[in-house]
Parts: C-alpha cells; sequence; structure tokens
C-alpha cells in the first residue's frame, strides 16, 4: 500500500518493540533502554516524516525466538512491512508456513552473539534446508572476521544470504581482512544480498561516517546494485550516543549519487527480493 504522494521506498532494517504485554526473553543478550525501544506505530511515524512507505522488520533480539511483537506489527501495517524471523532449530515446518503467510520472509542468525552455534546446534540442517525450500534469506549479523569463519558453512547449507550492515566490517584492518574479503565473495556469487546499513555500528569517525565509504563502494561493485539495500537500524538499539534517522538517511545520497540508483536500492530490489507491493 503506498502512501499518498510518496515515491515507494523501503527501509530494510529495523526493528519495534511492543511493550509490557511482551515479555523480553529469559535468555536475552540485552534489553533495550525503554528510550530505545520503538513502537511500529513510531516506526510507521517516521517513515512517514521521510518520506519512505515500507519497512523491513527484523525479529528483535530481546524477544528471543517469540516473534508475536513483530507479527503484529506486519499485520498492522496494511501490507507496508515484511519480516526477518528469530527461530530456533526445532521448529516445525508448519510453523515456518505459518510466518510466510503472516509476511516472513527469511530467518535471522547472530554471529555477533551467538558465534557458530546456530550454524551447528542440532536441527540447524534441516531447518537451512526447509528455509531453501521457501525461497527464504538467511540473514546474518556478524562483525569483524566472524562471516569469514561462518563462509563454509553458509555455502553448505545452500542458503541464499542477506548480511546486515555490510558486515560490520574492522575499518582498521581495510577492505583486505578475511571477514570483509568474505562478504565480497558472497557478492561476487550472485546469489547474496547486502545490507548499505548500520555505518555508525563499525565508523571510527562518526558521523557522517565517512571512514566506511570504501567499504561499501567495495560492495556495491562485489554485489552489484542488484543485490544491495538500504536501511536504517531504527530504533537504534544498544547505542550509547543519541542516534536520528535523517543522518543515517543522508548518507546514501553520497553513497549513490544518481537518483536512479536509490531507487533500484530503495525500492526495485525490496520490491523483488521480499514481495512488496505499491
Amino acid at each position: 500500500m503506498q502512501m499518498t504522494g510518496f515515491a515507494p521506498a523501503a527501509d530494510c532494517h529495523a526493528h519495534v518493540f511492543c511493550g509490557p504485554e511482551y515479555a523480553y526473553s529469559p535468555e536475552a543478550v540485552y534489553e533495550p533502554d525503554p528510550s530505545q525501544a520503538g513502537t511500529a506505530a513510531k516506526f510507521r511515524a517516521v517513515l512517514d516524516a521521510h518520506g519512505l512507505t515500507h519497512g523491513l522488520l527484523v525479529g528483535a533480539g530481546p524477544y528471543g525466538a517469540d516473534n508475536r511483537c513483530m507479527l503484529e506489527a506486519l499485520s498492522a501495517s496494511g501490507g507496508r512491512f515484511k519480516g526477518i524471523a528469530l527461530v530456533r532449530p526445532g521448529i516445525g515446518e508448519h510453523e515456518l508456513d505459518a510466518l510466510l503467510e503472516r509476511g516472513v520472509v527469511g530467518i535471522r542468525i547472530n554471529l555477533f552473539n551467538h558465534g557458530l552455534a546456530p550454524l551447528l546446534e542440532p536441527g540447524a540442517e534441516r531447518l537451512f534446508a526447509w528455509v531453501r525450500e521457501r525461497g527464504w534469506f538467511v540473514q546474518v549479523h556478524c562483525q569483524k572476521d566472524e562471516l569469514a569463519h561462518a563462509a563454509p558453512h553458509l555455502l553448505r547449507a545452500r542458503v541464499r544470504v542477506m548480511v546486515d550492515h555490510f558486515g560490520r566490517p574492522d575499518l582498521a584492518r581495510g577492505v583486505k581482512e578475511p571477514g570483509y574479503q568474505a562478504l565480497l565473495e558472497f557478492g561476487r556469487s550472485g546469489n547474496a544480498v547486502v545490507k548499505l546499513s548500520g555505518p555508525f555500528r563499525c565508523s571510527l569517525a562518526g558521523y557522517p561516517y565517512h571512514d566506511v565509504d570504501p567499504f561499501i563502494a567495495a560492495a556495491i561493485e562485489a554485489f552489484t546494485l542488484e543485490n544491495c539495500v538500504w536501511g536504517s537500524d531504527w530504533p537504534f538499539v544498544r547505542m550509547d550516543e543519541r542516534m536520528d534517522y535523517g543522518p543515517v538517511y543522508s548518507c546514501l545520497a553520497r553513497w549513490l549519487p544518481r537518483e536512479e540508483d536509490r531507487r533500484k536500492v530503495l525500492w526495485d530490489n525490496p520490491k523483488r527480493l521480499f514481495g512488496f507491493k505499491e
């Protein structure tokens, strides 16, 4: 559903929280500060204020494998949102189909918090087979060299990979670091997607994050524009300083100065990859 007066455009990385009606998991590795726990209604307002129409919601880590908050947001969005779920390897096939029917297009694994465990746990091989059958993505959250260690397992699973925050590289080591080279190899395969998101997660210089530009350029070259999407990482959880949407969004114009290239990343690709409708 397109918002009146806006050309369609998607923010492909955000989290939503639902307040006390949905308790955080006792296994959560963090709980967001209340000021950072943005609701779906607030996210819709932020999108409207910045002229974006759609969003790809990523299951919020504090809820663990309880996706009810995200699913509620999908149902209330009128088709504006799709989702990436957090699941346990023991999930049943019928449960995956129920997620699919609600607008879920993939699952997320977190190497940053859990190492290789999500790839090696009992049931992981079967889960990835089911994900592959449904044409879903395995979205990977990682940093530094973690993707290099995970790459053999992901390739063996033959799943379509989507990498958060262009892999959160170690900028001090340059684009030649093993983790970033692994990311670029996924891009050259033609069967992976990269999110040009979260520059503040790895920048050493701070806003306007010019130090990430060589990494963004290398990612765009390896993946091509056909396999790049943009995301804000709203509501900016686990940050020690105030973050605002506008400055993060403004980076895209520097990375992609041509309007037609931004349209591809903001809409043509999300529409094709995730099934958004105008």
